[in-house]
């Protein structure tokens, strides 16, 4: 849950426009993530910002930089530290740890000229977010590829070795603990990682936590009057100490007060002392979240109804990312109804923009423009229980489902543009809404691009729900063919692996196993190409199970045949035969004849691997036989050269020539030049072998000419 919006005494945007609030930055890009905000690498500014940007914190901030400086343990043995230094902002939720961690960066910039990377790690629902997924993101946005389904400890290494001789700073957010940490930590002397946790990170050494309490009471002043101007200020100072007193001097209450104040010009002080004081806390709850409870309690209590219900709704927003087309979706609004309504929940401090998302988050044809804002974590819970309490569960289905629904639609038209002008995908996206549509490929792609982590996170948000599995599924199918047509199968591999996880949960859950062995066969093809072999092995097992259970003859075939392939890169030829003979079997009573001569052919190789040559004789020239029948001349001739090459490991030279000769006779009515000559070089050597030098040199010579005429 990151506190961002509301922490460290930040000023509100008019209070910071003010010359005494200082210069305000260019705002930085930011890339969302699933259930949390993404990474991504932000330039330096070329000076950084002043500091007079939050409220207090100065004795923080000082005491954070010298922290940079200090002695750390391996420089005390005189050596220089092999990790980068860690600097740990401890607070609760609201405390304003976030935003002083964004102060701080704001100051160092300039002196790590490789940028910042950013990074949340708990999710939208207060979990903590999967470090795999983390790692990925922080790699992605680094510009270094990783392994589709790599395990966590080949992530992290890609991870140091892409920091490794870098000079950036890793924000690492809303910390659950050590464990989620270490894994992302650089071995580069020359990186600063600053953290932002509620409590210590017990067994990472040399790390001595700043914690966050409340504001003194002068800076809570000076934030309140931000909001409410100085003249409400000025006239009640007293009451303006008891109100800083009442929040507990936590950032997140006083600048939700102070929207309060700002929304009622005519208000005083006093009104709101009383209204926070007249809130009731729910039963049970702790003394330390009361001040921020309440707070948000009177102005959510002020909202219209149909503001109050929007405002509930945002915690169903996939990434935590919010804008106005989401928002209309969820609600069931319009999108002039919902923009009002953001607008105004950003006044009020109940929504923080997020500068840089508007290419991300718009579609490029009809909603270009359009904000985005992010629900600070420290509220999140709040809004999350209103929704449970006041909703009914089948308005939450509904929400959820026109959300996605939109999604669907969304992918629908994305993948529509990589297909040719005036095809039939074109024109029916041409009768979507206009904001529905994209003007061009290239807009549909930086769309995907933008947009990536969130369609990831609505399709967990999918499976999460466990209602809506046909509208899943049918959301998981466009995603992976929108992903595929943009970005290939090679660059989209990492995404669809994610996707087929999710879509084996679905099948898992509600037993379909049909689903559930092509999900497993995907996955386990992935692990097999990455040398994950055990993982794979494990994975087409039960694919196969899956595939039996449900009747499905082609994924059988495909497990089996799979299986096959798999005990062939352990080696264990005995095993793959066994495999290959099983899925022959199927493929032979389907009356699949080019499949079943490739069977053939595989396991002839593997059992002339083990030196079975009667065994590798025979499946060869079932092989060379199964081809003709099929009418597949070349394969035929290829069946009939590797028949030859057994022969002749066999010790059969003379019937390896003549299987030879008779190959390269069908190879030329199927005109496969470098097969060819292949076989005539394998002639040449038979040839030699036999005493027939002559010939051999005449096959040879043709051979070779055969190739310079067709290297490829």
């Amino acid at each position: 849950m990151t506190d961002q919006a509301v922490g460290g005494g930040q000023l509100p945007p008019e209070a910071r426009d003010r010359p005494a609030g200082g210069a305000t930055a260019a705002p930085s890009r930011r890339a969302s993530g699933p259930r949390r905000d993404g990474a991504v690498t932000v330039p330096a500014p070329s000076t950084p910002p002043p500091a007079a940007r939050i409220a207090g914190r100065r004795r923080e901030l000082k005491a954070l930089r010298a922290d940079i400086e200090r002695t750390g343990l391996d420089t005390l043995t005189g050596r220089r530290g092999a990790r980068s230094r860690v600097l740990l902002i401890a607070g609760r939720p609201g405390s304003g740890r976030t935003a002083l961690a964004e102060a701080l960066l704001r100051e160092l910039a300039a002196d790590y000229p490789d940028g910042v990377l950013r990074t949340t790690l708990t999710g939208r629902d207060g979990e903590p977010a999967a470090t795999e997924v983390i790692a990925r993101e922080l790699l992605d946005a680094l510009g270094t590829a990783a392994p589709p389904g790599a395990p966590l400890d080949e992530l992290s290494e890609l991870l140091r070795g892409a920091l490794a001789g870098r000079r950036a700073l890793l924000f690492l957010d809303d910390a659950p603990g050590a464990e989620q940490v270490e894994p992302l930590l650089p071995d580069a002397p020359d990186c600063l990682v600053v953290v932002v946790s509620q409590g210590p990170l017990t067994g990472i050494p040399d790390v001595r936590p700043c914690t966050l309490g409340g504001l003194d009471t002068a800076a809570a002043v000076e934030l309140l009057a931000s909001y409410a101007g100085p003249t409400r200020i000025t006239v009640d100072p007293t009451t303006a100490e008891a109100i800083a007193e009442e929040c507990a001097g936590q950032p997140a209450a006083l600048v939700l007060a102070g929207g309060w104040l700002a929304a009622r010009p005519k208000s005083s002080l006093a009104d709101l002392h009383q209204a926070l004081a007249a809130v009731p806390p729910p039963d049970g709850q702790s003394t330390a979240v009361r001040p921020l409870y309440r707070a948000f309690r009177i102005v959510y209590d002020a909202l219209p109804q149909t503001a109050a219900r929007i405002l509930r709704l945002t915690v169903m927003a996939p990434g935590g990312l919010l804008d106005a087309h989401t928002v209309s979706a969820l609600a069931g609004c319009t999108l002039a109804t919902a923009g009002t309504a953001l607008h105004e929940f950003t006044e009020l401090g109940l929504l923080r923009p997020v500068a840089g998302q508007e290419e991300a988050t718009a579609v490029p044809d009809g909603a270009a423009g359009h904000p985005a804002y992010r629900l600070p974590g420290c509220l999140a819970p709040l809004v999350r229980t209103l929704l449970e309490d006041t909703e009914r569960a089948a308005d939450i289905q509904l929400a959820r489902a026109r959300m996605l629904q939109r999604t669907v639609r969304l992918l629908v038209s994305c993948r529509a543009m990589t297909e040719p002008p005036g095809s039939p995908a074109r024109q029916k996206v041409a009768a979507l809404p206009r904001s529905l549509r994209f003007p061009s490929r290239d807009a549909a792609a930086g769309w995907l691009r933008g947009r990536r982590d969130v369609l990831l996170d609505a399709a967990r948000i999918a499976v999460a729900d466990g209602e809506l599995d046909t509208l899943d599924r049918r959301l998981m199918a466009a995603l992976t063919r929108t992903l595929l047509a943009h970005q290939g199968p090679e660059a989209a591999a990492p995404d669809l692996y994610t996707l087929h996880g999710l879509l084996l949960e679905v099948a898992t859950r509600r037993r379909l196993p049909r689903e559930q062995a092509a999900a497993l066969l995907n996955l386990a093809d992935v692990d097999a190409r990455t040398g994950r072999t055990e993982a794979a092995l494990t994975r087409y097992r039960g694919a196969l199970e899956a595939a039996r259970a449900a009747g499905d003859e082609p994924a059988t075939g495909r497990a089996l045949e799979s299986l096959g392939g798999t005990y062939a890169a352990l080696e264990d030829w005995q095993r793959s035969a066994d495999w290959y003979g099983r899925a022959l079997e199927l493929r032979l009573g389907r009356g699949e004849r080019a499949d079943a001569a490739r069977l053939h052919g595989r396991i002839g190789s593997a059992c002339a691997r083990t030196g079975r040559w009667e065994e590798a004789i025979k499946a060869w020239r079932a092989a060379a036989r199964t081809y003709r029948r099929a009418g597949d001349t070349a394969g035929q001739a290829r069946a009939t050269g590797e028949l030859a090459h057994v022969l002749e490991c066999a010790g059969a030279y003379e019937e390896a020539l003549r299987t030879a000769q008779e190959a390269l006779e069908t190879v030329r009515m199927a005109d496969e030049p470098r097969l060819e000559a292949v076989l005539r070089l394998r002639i040449a050597d038979g040839l030699e072998r036999l005493g027939d030098p002559a010939a051999a040199r005449l096959h040879r010579d043709l051979g070779e000419q055969l190739l310079e005429d067709h290297p490829d």
